[in-house]
């Protein structure tokens, strides 16, 4: 059953329960066997690699299986049905168009006396991109991770997704993969995936940036991995938060619900309304979708859980609660929801108006569906080109530049204790002839 809050004394106790549902102690008996597997593929590479997906996915494999074969991909074509292909292709058109909007560009400001400052924009050498596999299919994925890195002009993209039947990949991820670009693609998953990229092995490259989502080990594996790689964020279980006044239809509100609760049992799913009616119509709404719902188990799971209804006095009090818990997805279900926009700060993707639901932007707005999960929305940003991307700063200064800032220099590195620095900037602004002493030439007396 959704559960409706009316009282306002409980209603952020609640929300900061579910926002902090994945710290528990069970996480730290995760975490030492995923150092284990990190440290094990790291040292034995392939070998540890072939072991551990023969002990977690039961699925013996060989070296010189690892990597999907060029035949495989041809097939894939074949495994999926017209209407998926051109969604496929539609999806991908449009993330593409989204993400090339904003490439940033390598810039230069040139200011008085021949100063020249900038930034040079450079793409990753490698990249790796962790798809979900296993028992279910998530070409969306592909799309959202391949698509901002090729945009970005990363040269090498690699790919690891679990084996499922057999030892085949999903035909649909297959051919996501290859409309976004991507043919170099590695039939393994979990901890040892991600250790595999971090590292290298004789068979998988190490990678400069690991990105996508997986289970609590992929995600603490990316988390313990980050500094000898970059990640795009530590991805915990997806979340919705809706805000709804009494003009949202609550058939649809109810299904928005249901459409993250249905991820996986700790998926949250939270209204905010000024509407008690409409309140208690999702409530019942909910109820009855649930009932033959293909996924019914795990979504009341997380709707009895982590769902939550909370009445509101206004749409500002709404906003403020928003603001607080930081949700993955935001959705604005009310009358005007560009009046309700400047008040919301902290969300990963913002979805407005009553013809927008969080599905929309899962497979083909543009928008990535990489996003901040878990609170980290008020620090942290979707996946995008700039993930890919790094900047190195260029500074020229002329010799008429560096006179006029010379004692500033030599007056902070002072303060600071080094000498040196002090001594670069003064020896090649020093105007008369006589040397300059060295250190041990200097008269002590």
């Amino acid at each position: 059953m959704l559960r409706i809050i009316t009282q306002q004394a409980d209603v952020r106790a609640e929300l900061q329960r579910i926002c902090e549902r994945t710290q528990n102690e069970q996480a730290l008996h995760q975490e030492a066997t995923v150092r284990e597997i990190l440290q094990t593929v790291k040292r034995q590479g392939d070998k540890a690699v072939l072991h551990y997906t023969a002990e977690f996915d039961k699925k013996i494999l060989k070296s010189e299986e690892l990597r999907v074969t060029g035949s495989e991909l041809d097939a894939a074509y074949q495994q999926v049905s017209g209407e998926l292909l051109a969604a496929i292709k539609l999806a991908k058109q449009k993330i593409e168009a989204f993400h090339r909007q904003r490439i940033p560009k390598t810039w230069v400001h040139f200011d008085s006396d021949d100063v020249v400052l900038g930034k040079k924009y450079t793409p990753v050498d490698r990249a790796g991109l962790y798809v979900p596999g296993g028992r279910a299919a998530y070409p969306s994925t592909v799309l959202m991770n391949a698509i901002p890195a090729k945009v970005a002009g990363v040269p090498r993209i690699v790919i690891v997704t679990p084996p499922g039947m057999g030892k085949s990949i999903n035909p649909a991820v297959l051919v996501a993969a290859q409309e976004a670009g991507v043919e170099e693609i590695y039939r393994i998953g979990g901890a040892q995936a991600i250790a595999a990229l971090a590292y290298g092995t004789e068979t998988i490259p190490k990678v400069n940036v690991i990105t996508g989502p997986g289970n609590i080990y992929v995600t603490l594996a990316k988390k313990l991995v980050y500094g000898t790689v970059g990640i795009d964020s530590l991805a915990g279980p997806s979340e919705v938060l809706i805000i709804a006044d009494d003009t949202a239809n609550p058939v649809h509100v109810a299904a928005d619900l249901l459409a993250q609760a249905e991820h996986d049992p700790m998926a949250a799913a939270i209204l905010l309304t000024t509407s008690p009616g409409l309140a208690k119509d999702v409530q019942v709404a909910v109820e009855r979708q649930l009932i033959d719902h293909p996924r019914r188990i795990d979504t009341e799971k997380a709707i009895a859980h982590y769902g939550l209804v909370v009445l509101v006095e206004s749409l500002e009090a709404a906003a403020e609660l928003s603001n607080e818990f930081a949700p993955e997805h935001l959705e604005l279900e009310v009358e005007d929801p560009w009046a309700v926009l400047p008040n919301i700060r902290h969300a990963g993707a913002i979805f407005l108006g009553h013809s927008t639901p969080e599905a929309v932007g899962d497979y083909l707005a543009g928008p990535n569906h990489t996003l901040p999960t878990s609170g980290a929305a008020r620090y942290a940003s979707a996946l995008s080109v700039e993930t890919f991307l790094k900047h190195s700063s260029l500074i020229q200064y002329s010799p008429t530049a560096l006179d006029k800032v010379a004692f500033a220099i030599d007056a902070l590195a002072t303060a600071e204790g080094l000498p040196s620095h002090a001594d670069s900037v003064r020896r090649r602004v020093q105007k008369d002839d006589s040397p300059i002493l060295e250190p041990n030439e200097i008269d002590n007396s």
